[in-house]
């Protein structure tokens, strides 16, 4: 595969999907390799529903207090200065 192929990601991905390394080349000299992965992506990853959340709310309180920020109020106000 020369460098000008190189741009049919579709192709690249059928190819390394199916085992086969590429050669990238220069002509006819090979300047590099694309090795598809040597095992699978693990299909047991945890989904975010499993995952522990830390409480942003409650570290919001600790920052903020109960103060209401308006942040479209601020904007308008920054608008006008320009």
């Amino acid at each position: 595969m020369n460098l000008r192929q190189l741009r049919d990601t579709r192709q690249i991905k059928e190819w390394l999907m199916a085992g086969e390394p590429i050669e990238l080349r220069d002509r006819d000299r090979v300047i590099g390799r694309i090795l598809p992965s040597a095992g699978e992506v693990s299909k047991d990853r945890p989904k975010s529903e499993n995952l522990n959340w830390p409480d942003f709310e409650a570290r919001q309180k600790t920052i903020f207090g109960d103060r209401v920020l308006n942040a479209v109020e601020d904007f308008l106000d920054d608008r006008g200065r320009y």
